[in-house]
């Protein structure tokens, strides 16, 4: 596994366990349609959460949200919708947002971790 992947999926790990302690429960990780990947679904009350994480180990080619373009954000959306269409039972009677996880530092586990709730 190459170092980028390492670090990504340490830094999946991290986020996760934040979304856990914030009283996010996970029910979903790493959904894949011919479309994309969605890295984490949570539910926290009535909110339906799908939230994508990004983890660099420096700042040097940009904070981790400046990844989440128009574009980017338009196929989440795509990608969060599909998966209601999947899950229609842990979907249903649910606010559907978007949150990102910014990962920086070369260590996931001590790195700055942010969380940008509601996407838009």
């Amino acid at each position: 596994m190459a170092a980028k992947d390492v670090l990504g999926r340490a830094g999946e790990e991290r986020a996760a366990a934040h979304l856990a302690a914030s009283g996010f429960r996970i029910v979903d990780r790493n959904w894949r349609t011919r479309e994309g990947e969605l890295d984490i679904v949570a539910t926290r009350g009535r909110a339906l959460v799908v939230v994508e994480v990004k983890t660099r180990s420096t700042e040097w080619f940009g904070h981790p949200f400046a990844a989440i373009d128009a574009r980017k954000r338009r196929r989440l959306w795509h990608l969060a919708c599909a998966w209601v269409v999947a899950h229609p039972d842990l979907a249903r009677g649910r606010r559907l947002r978007i949150d990102v996880i910014g990962i920086t530092g070369a260590d996931p586990h001590t790195a700055l971790l942010e969380h940008l709730e509601d996407l838009r």
